[in-house]
């Protein structure tokens, strides 16, 4: 049965993270409210995360992955798999767990009216620093982009399958889905979820990337913001 729903799953060198990951999708998965399947990308990880990615596939019939040759970064990761799915609906989740993935069924319900629909972790379980970093880097972006998004960087979202293939992505742009949404004059939401520390594994993002990489990046959708070409046809013979 073709699923309605996919969940993409960047993975970075998260190996200790997966097998718990495995048993909560597996939940999420039984109590999704439409029919979902999840998809893998391996970002060219150097642990042994794609050999846990490829066991977990072979146990698991609604999973399945991909794998690119080297790391690419968050933006990569989702292109590849923005490219890759079939369902309607796309949304992705960090392999860390500090988000929930039942939590994908408080977004759900306003799909049919959003085109982007994104968590807000509203009780961040994460260090002073991170969090300062992160309220620095939303309300410089708010900012530039002027797109009402108080937690852009929320790994928690869907969107609609035909918008996220149409989003021209650069290195940096997981951090503008919602602004690109808009230019492609879509409807996004913002739904309060749950978040929680990191229990294995490192944090990929430091203050340099959660700062200063957002800052120059700010610069590189007001150029493409500028020269963008979004028509619609009106009509044809």
């Amino acid at each position: 049965m073709k699923s309605s729903f996919t969940i993409i799953v960047p993975v970075y060198n998260e190996e200790e993270n997966l097998i718990r990951l495995e048993n909560e999708l597996v939940s999420y998965v039984k109590d999704a409210l439409i029919n979902t399947s999840v998809l893998f990308v391996n970002d060219g990880s150097t642990d042994n995360s794609l050999a846990f990615i490829e066991d977990i596939c072979h146990r698991q019939d609604t999973f399945n992955y991909i794998s690119l040759k080297q790391n690419s970064g968050l933006s990569t990761a989702l292109k590849a798999g923005f490219d890759t799915v079939k369902s309607d609906l796309v949304g992705y989740i960090d392999a860390d767990l500090q988000t929930d993935p039942n939590d994908f069924n408080l977004l759900l319900p306003y799909t049919n009216n959003y085109q982007l629909v994104t968590g807000v972790r509203l009780e961040r379980q994460d260090s002073l620093i991170k969090r300062l970093s992160s309220k620095f880097a939303n309300g410089f972006r708010k900012l530039f982009t002027n797109d009402g998004i108080d937690d852009t960087g929320c790994p928690l979202k869907i969107i609609h399958t035909a918008y996220a293939k149409r989003i021209p992505m650069f290195r940096g742009l997981h951090r503008f889905l919602p602004a690109m949404i808009l230019l492609h004059n879509g409807n996004v939401k913002q739904v309060p979820v749950k978040h929680f520390p990191r229990l294995a594994g490192n944090s990929k993002y430091s203050v340099k990337n959660r700062f200063f990489g957002p800052f120059l990046d700010c610069f590189a959708y007001l150029w493409m913001k500028r020269k963008y070409i979004n028509y619609h046809i009106d009509k044809r013979s």
